[in-house]
Protein backbone atom coordinates (compact mmCIF):
# COMPACT_ATOMS: atom_id res chain seq x y z
CA UNK A 1 0.00 0.00 0.00
CA UNK A 2 1.37 3.56 -0.79
CA UNK A 3 3.14 5.51 2.51
CA UNK A 4 0.29 7.98 3.56
CA UNK A 5 2.83 9.49 5.51
CA UNK A 6 4.44 10.91 2.26
CA UNK A 7 1.64 10.57 -0.25
CA UNK A 8 -2.28 12.20 0.40
CA UNK A 9 -4.40 10.37 -1.81
CA UNK A 10 -7.24 12.14 -3.34
CA UNK A 11 -9.60 9.21 -3.75
CA UNK A 12 -12.02 7.17 -3.69
CA UNK A 13 -13.02 7.00 -7.45
CA UNK A 14 -15.65 5.04 -9.13
CA UNK A 15 -14.49 2.22 -11.14
CA UNK A 16 -16.04 3.83 -14.09
CA UNK A 17 -13.84 6.69 -13.45
CA UNK A 18 -10.57 4.65 -13.32
CA UNK A 19 -11.48 2.26 -16.15
CA UNK A 20 -11.93 5.85 -18.49
CA UNK A 21 -8.80 7.58 -17.39
CA UNK A 22 -6.86 4.16 -18.01
CA UNK A 23 -8.68 3.17 -21.30
CA UNK A 24 -9.33 0.34 -19.77
CA UNK A 25 -12.81 -2.18 -20.08
CA UNK A 26 -14.92 -2.86 -17.04
CA UNK A 27 -16.36 -6.09 -16.37
CA UNK A 28 -17.99 -6.45 -13.32
CA UNK A 29 -19.49 -4.16 -10.69
CA UNK A 30 -19.84 -1.12 -12.30
CA UNK A 31 -21.42 1.07 -9.11
CA UNK A 32 -17.97 -0.01 -7.02
CA UNK A 33 -15.82 2.72 -5.11
CA UNK A 34 -12.35 2.58 -5.02
CA UNK A 35 -10.84 4.32 -2.34
CA UNK A 36 -6.91 2.78 -3.00
CA UNK A 37 -4.38 1.10 -5.26
CA UNK A 38 -2.38 -1.88 -3.66
CA UNK A 39 -0.12 -4.68 -4.78
CA UNK A 40 -2.22 -8.25 -4.76
CA UNK A 41 -0.73 -9.42 -1.76
CA UNK A 42 -1.91 -6.00 0.47
CA UNK A 43 -4.96 -5.00 -1.07
CA UNK A 44 -7.53 -4.74 1.11
CA UNK A 45 -11.66 -4.54 0.16
CA UNK A 46 -12.48 -1.40 -2.03
CA UNK A 47 -8.84 -1.20 -3.38
CA UNK A 48 -7.40 -2.10 -6.98
CA UNK A 49 -4.73 -3.93 -7.85
CA UNK A 50 -3.20 -5.03 -11.34
CA UNK A 51 -1.72 -8.39 -12.65
CA UNK A 52 1.29 -7.91 -15.48
CA UNK A 53 3.75 -10.56 -14.72
CA UNK A 54 2.46 -14.23 -14.70
CA UNK A 55 4.76 -15.31 -11.62
CA UNK A 56 1.91 -13.45 -9.48
CA UNK A 57 -1.08 -15.33 -10.99
CA UNK A 58 -1.79 -17.51 -8.62
CA UNK A 59 -1.89 -15.17 -6.04
CA UNK A 60 -4.85 -13.30 -7.41
CA UNK A 61 -7.37 -15.78 -6.46
CA UNK A 62 -6.75 -15.37 -2.68
CA UNK A 63 -6.33 -11.30 -2.75
CA UNK A 64 -8.52 -9.25 -0.88
CA UNK A 65 -8.57 -6.20 -3.73
CA UNK A 66 -12.33 -5.59 -5.34
CA UNK A 67 -10.78 -4.91 -8.52
CA UNK A 68 -8.12 -6.18 -10.83
CA UNK A 69 -6.32 -4.02 -13.73
CA UNK A 70 -5.46 -7.89 -16.08
CA UNK A 71 -4.82 -8.45 -19.51
CA UNK A 72 -7.11 -10.53 -21.47
CA UNK A 73 -4.95 -14.40 -21.02
CA UNK A 74 -5.12 -13.62 -17.32
CA UNK A 75 -8.87 -12.98 -16.77
CA UNK A 76 -9.02 -17.14 -15.65
CA UNK A 77 -6.70 -15.89 -12.82
CA UNK A 78 -9.70 -13.55 -11.14
CA UNK A 79 -12.07 -14.47 -8.71
CA UNK A 80 -15.68 -14.51 -10.17
CA UNK A 81 -16.37 -11.80 -7.89
CA UNK A 82 -13.45 -9.51 -8.83
CA UNK A 83 -14.51 -6.20 -10.50
CA UNK A 84 -11.74 -5.94 -13.88
CA UNK A 85 -10.40 -3.42 -15.63
CA UNK A 86 -9.33 -5.61 -18.94
CA UNK A 87 -5.86 -3.68 -20.46
CA UNK A 88 -3.24 -4.08 -23.19
CA UNK A 89 -1.24 -3.15 -21.48
CA UNK A 90 -1.89 -3.42 -17.63
CA UNK A 91 1.31 -1.77 -15.88
CA UNK A 92 0.84 1.41 -18.59
CA UNK A 93 -2.87 1.54 -16.95
CA UNK A 94 -2.09 1.02 -13.61
CA UNK A 95 0.39 3.83 -13.64
CA UNK A 96 -2.57 6.34 -15.07
CA UNK A 97 -4.50 4.47 -11.92
CA UNK A 98 -1.70 5.29 -9.31
CA UNK A 99 -1.40 9.48 -10.90
CA UNK A 100 -5.00 9.83 -10.63
CA UNK A 101 -4.92 8.89 -6.89
CA UNK A 102 -1.53 10.56 -6.10
CA UNK A 103 -0.86 13.58 -8.39
CA UNK A 104 2.64 14.69 -8.67
CA UNK A 105 1.50 18.36 -8.07
CA UNK A 106 4.10 20.84 -7.04
CA UNK A 107 3.77 22.71 -3.82
CA UNK A 108 1.84 26.10 -3.98
CA UNK A 109 3.75 27.71 -0.96
CA UNK A 110 6.03 29.81 -3.74
CA UNK A 111 9.33 30.55 -3.38
CA UNK A 112 11.13 31.05 -0.43
CA UNK A 113 12.50 33.98 0.85
CA UNK A 114 16.27 33.32 0.49
CA UNK A 115 19.18 35.57 -0.80
CA UNK A 116 20.07 32.14 -2.73
CA UNK A 117 17.46 33.23 -5.49
CA UNK A 118 19.43 35.25 -7.52
CA UNK A 119 17.54 38.77 -8.82
CA UNK A 120 18.15 37.80 -12.56
CA UNK A 121 16.61 34.61 -12.04
CA UNK A 122 13.18 33.66 -14.18
CA UNK A 123 10.74 31.66 -11.37
CA UNK A 124 7.69 30.37 -12.91
CA UNK A 125 4.41 30.27 -11.54
CA UNK A 126 3.31 27.76 -8.74
CA UNK A 127 7.15 27.11 -7.82
CA UNK A 128 8.25 26.08 -4.29
CA UNK A 129 11.56 26.43 -4.12
CA UNK A 130 13.24 25.01 -0.18
CA UNK A 131 15.47 26.78 2.18
CA UNK A 132 19.42 26.09 0.86
CA UNK A 133 18.54 25.77 -2.66
CA UNK A 134 20.38 27.79 -4.99
CA UNK A 135 19.39 29.29 -8.59
CA UNK A 136 22.11 31.34 -10.41
CA UNK A 137 21.86 34.55 -12.71
CA UNK A 138 19.65 34.47 -15.53
CA UNK A 139 18.69 31.13 -14.73
CA UNK A 140 14.87 30.30 -16.15
CA UNK A 141 12.59 28.05 -13.99
CA UNK A 142 9.15 27.04 -15.66
CA UNK A 143 5.73 27.00 -14.18
CA UNK A 144 4.46 24.07 -11.45
CA UNK A 145 8.62 22.96 -10.45
CA UNK A 146 9.41 22.01 -6.90
CA UNK A 147 13.31 22.18 -6.31
CA UNK A 148 14.16 20.28 -3.56
CA UNK A 149 16.90 21.51 -0.47
CA UNK A 150 20.32 21.74 -1.44
CA UNK A 151 19.94 21.77 -4.84
CA UNK A 152 22.03 24.02 -6.96
CA UNK A 153 20.52 25.34 -10.60
CA UNK A 154 23.72 27.24 -12.19
CA UNK A 155 23.75 30.56 -14.09
CA UNK A 156 21.51 30.62 -17.77
CA UNK A 157 20.77 27.19 -16.90
CA UNK A 158 17.07 26.58 -18.59
CA UNK A 159 14.15 24.22 -16.88
CA UNK A 160 10.71 23.91 -18.54
CA UNK A 161 7.57 23.43 -16.97
CA UNK A 162 6.68 20.70 -14.19
CA UNK A 163 10.36 20.24 -12.77
CA UNK A 164 10.84 18.35 -9.94
CA UNK A 165 14.51 18.50 -9.04
CA UNK A 166 15.80 16.21 -5.72
CA UNK A 167 17.48 17.18 -3.35
CA UNK A 168 21.42 17.81 -3.40
CA UNK A 169 21.15 18.09 -7.13
CA UNK A 170 23.48 19.81 -8.92
CA UNK A 171 22.67 21.18 -12.86
CA UNK A 172 24.93 23.51 -15.04
CA UNK A 173 25.12 24.26 -18.60
CA UNK A 174 22.07 22.76 -19.16
CA UNK A 175 18.51 23.58 -21.23
CA UNK A 176 15.92 21.11 -20.32
CA UNK A 177 12.67 20.39 -20.83
CA UNK A 178 9.23 20.19 -19.26
CA UNK A 179 8.02 17.48 -17.43
CA UNK A 180 11.71 16.98 -16.01
CA UNK A 181 12.26 14.27 -13.33
CA UNK A 182 15.48 14.14 -11.70
CA UNK A 183 16.09 12.32 -7.93
CA UNK A 184 18.57 13.67 -5.11
CA UNK A 185 21.90 13.57 -5.90
CA UNK A 186 22.12 14.49 -9.49
CA UNK A 187 24.91 15.88 -11.41
CA UNK A 188 24.23 17.35 -14.91
CA UNK A 189 26.36 19.58 -16.89
CA UNK A 190 30.02 19.01 -15.03
CA UNK A 191 33.17 18.94 -17.02
CA UNK A 192 33.69 15.67 -19.07
CA UNK A 193 36.36 13.39 -18.98
CA UNK A 194 38.80 15.00 -21.23
CA UNK A 195 42.78 15.54 -20.81
CA UNK A 196 45.36 15.56 -23.10
CA UNK A 197 48.75 13.88 -22.36
CA UNK A 198 51.64 16.20 -22.74
CA UNK A 199 55.60 15.25 -21.73
CA UNK A 200 53.55 12.95 -19.29
CA UNK A 201 51.43 15.94 -18.11
CA UNK A 202 47.54 15.21 -18.30
CA UNK A 203 46.28 18.73 -19.67
CA UNK A 204 42.61 19.41 -19.32
CA UNK A 205 40.59 20.31 -22.98
CA UNK A 206 37.99 23.11 -22.06
CA UNK A 207 34.72 21.67 -22.21
CA UNK A 208 32.74 24.13 -23.79
CA UNK A 209 29.67 22.23 -25.01
CA UNK A 210 26.40 21.71 -22.61
CA UNK A 211 23.72 19.21 -22.16
CA UNK A 212 20.45 19.27 -23.85
CA UNK A 213 17.52 17.21 -21.99
CA UNK A 214 14.42 16.59 -23.89
CA UNK A 215 10.33 16.63 -22.37
CA UNK A 216 9.34 13.78 -20.47
CA UNK A 217 12.69 12.43 -18.94
CA UNK A 218 13.55 10.68 -16.04
CA UNK A 219 16.91 10.55 -14.08
CA UNK A 220 17.56 7.97 -10.87
CA UNK A 221 19.80 8.91 -8.08
CA UNK A 222 23.48 9.96 -8.22
CA UNK A 223 23.50 10.08 -12.04
CA UNK A 224 25.72 11.59 -13.87
CA UNK A 225 25.74 13.06 -17.14
CA UNK A 226 28.50 15.58 -18.40
CA UNK A 227 28.62 18.43 -20.82
CA UNK A 228 29.81 18.18 -24.08
CA UNK A 229 32.89 18.88 -24.89
CA UNK A 230 32.13 21.02 -28.22
CA UNK A 231 28.44 20.20 -29.45
CA UNK A 232 26.08 18.90 -26.74
CA UNK A 233 25.52 16.05 -24.87
CA UNK A 234 21.83 14.93 -25.26
CA UNK A 235 19.14 12.79 -23.56
CA UNK A 236 15.99 12.79 -25.99
CA UNK A 237 12.75 12.78 -24.95
CA UNK A 238 10.91 9.89 -22.71
CA UNK A 239 14.64 8.52 -21.75
CA UNK A 240 14.86 7.04 -18.44
CA UNK A 241 17.37 6.65 -16.20
CA UNK A 242 17.64 4.25 -13.35
CA UNK A 243 20.18 4.87 -10.35
CA UNK A 244 24.25 5.49 -10.63
CA UNK A 245 24.66 5.98 -14.27
CA UNK A 246 27.77 7.76 -15.53
CA UNK A 247 26.74 9.16 -19.24
CA UNK A 248 30.13 11.01 -20.78
CA UNK A 249 30.18 13.68 -22.72
CA UNK A 250 28.37 14.27 -26.45
CA UNK A 251 27.18 10.85 -25.19
CA UNK A 252 23.77 11.33 -27.33
CA UNK A 253 20.41 8.46 -26.26
CA UNK A 254 17.67 8.48 -28.51
CA UNK A 255 13.99 8.70 -27.61
CA UNK A 256 12.72 6.70 -24.93
CA UNK A 257 15.81 4.64 -24.06
CA UNK A 258 15.75 3.07 -21.01
CA UNK A 259 19.17 2.33 -18.55
CA UNK A 260 19.42 0.11 -15.82
CA UNK A 261 21.81 1.17 -13.36
CA UNK A 262 25.52 0.97 -12.88
CA UNK A 263 25.89 2.01 -16.53
CA UNK A 264 28.73 3.75 -17.96
CA UNK A 265 28.71 5.07 -21.37
CA UNK A 266 31.84 6.70 -22.80
CA UNK A 267 31.99 9.87 -24.50
CA UNK A 268 30.42 10.48 -27.91
CA UNK A 269 28.51 7.20 -28.38
CA UNK A 270 25.36 7.22 -29.87
CA UNK A 271 22.57 5.17 -28.74
CA UNK A 272 19.78 5.40 -31.10
CA UNK A 273 15.91 5.24 -30.16
CA UNK A 274 14.16 3.24 -27.67
CA UNK A 275 17.62 0.98 -26.71
CA UNK A 276 17.53 -1.01 -23.47
CA UNK A 277 21.19 -1.41 -21.58
CA UNK A 278 20.78 -3.81 -18.80
CA UNK A 279 22.43 -3.15 -15.58
CA UNK A 280 26.33 -2.96 -15.33
CA UNK A 281 27.05 -2.63 -19.06
CA UNK A 282 30.01 -0.47 -20.07
CA UNK A 283 29.90 0.75 -23.48
CA UNK A 284 32.94 2.21 -25.44
CA UNK A 285 33.33 5.63 -26.40
CA UNK A 286 32.48 6.60 -30.01
CA UNK A 287 30.18 3.62 -31.02
CA UNK A 288 26.73 3.75 -32.62
CA UNK A 289 23.89 1.77 -31.07
CA UNK A 290 20.88 1.22 -33.50
CA UNK A 291 17.36 1.63 -32.67
CA UNK A 292 15.63 -0.90 -30.21
CA UNK A 293 18.76 -2.98 -29.63
CA UNK A 294 18.64 -4.43 -26.36
CA UNK A 295 21.81 -5.09 -24.44
CA UNK A 296 22.22 -7.96 -21.75
CA UNK A 297 23.45 -6.78 -17.79
CA UNK A 298 27.15 -7.12 -17.32
CA UNK A 299 27.75 -6.86 -20.99
CA UNK A 300 30.83 -5.14 -22.56
CA UNK A 301 29.71 -3.46 -25.70
CA UNK A 302 33.29 -2.80 -27.72
CA UNK A 303 32.59 -2.43 -31.32
CA UNK A 304 28.71 -1.00 -33.00
CA UNK A 305 25.30 -2.50 -32.95
CA UNK A 306 23.16 -2.86 -36.01
CA UNK A 307 19.11 -1.78 -35.00
CA UNK A 308 16.87 -4.52 -33.57
CA UNK A 309 19.77 -6.63 -32.15
CA UNK A 310 20.09 -8.24 -28.59
CA UNK A 311 23.05 -8.67 -27.53
CA UNK A 312 25.25 -10.20 -24.55
CA UNK A 313 28.58 -10.62 -22.87
CA UNK A 314 31.85 -9.06 -22.67
CA UNK A 315 32.70 -8.23 -25.79
CA UNK A 316 29.31 -8.29 -26.97
CA UNK A 317 27.96 -10.66 -29.17
CA UNK A 318 24.49 -11.67 -30.55
CA UNK A 319 22.40 -12.99 -27.82
CA UNK A 320 22.45 -16.64 -29.63
CA UNK A 321 26.03 -16.48 -30.20
CA UNK A 322 26.48 -15.74 -26.92
CA UNK A 323 24.71 -18.45 -25.04
CA UNK A 324 26.45 -21.19 -27.44
CA UNK A 325 29.71 -19.66 -26.55
CA UNK A 326 28.89 -20.08 -22.85
CA UNK A 327 27.57 -23.76 -22.92
CA UNK A 328 30.32 -24.60 -24.87
CA UNK A 329 33.09 -23.14 -21.93
CA UNK A 330 30.75 -24.87 -19.66
CA UNK A 331 31.34 -28.12 -21.09
CA UNK A 332 34.91 -27.14 -21.36
CA UNK A 333 35.63 -26.76 -18.10
CA UNK A 334 32.99 -29.95 -16.60
CA UNK A 335 34.98 -31.31 -14.04
CA UNK A 336 35.71 -35.16 -15.14
CA UNK A 337 34.45 -37.92 -13.25
CA UNK A 338 36.96 -40.02 -11.15
CA UNK A 339 37.99 -43.63 -12.73
CA UNK A 340 36.58 -46.20 -10.22
CA UNK A 341 38.95 -49.84 -10.30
Amino acid sequence: MPNHSFFQNQGPFPITELASISSCRLEGNDQLSINDVATIADATPNTITFLSNKKYASELASSNASACIISEEFIKSAPTSMTLLIAKDPYAAYAAIAHHFYPSHASSLGPSQTETIHPSATIGNNCYIAPTAVIGANAVIGDHATIDAGAVIGQYVKIGNNANIGANTTISHSIIGDDFRCYPGVSIGQDGFGFATVNGKHVKVPQLGGVTIGNDVEIGANCSIDRGANNDTIISDGCRLDNLIQIGHNVRLGRGCVVVSHVGIAGSATLGNYVVVGGQVGIAGHLTIGDMVTIAAQSGVAQNIESGQTVGGSPALPIAQWRRQAMALKRLVKPKKNKTS
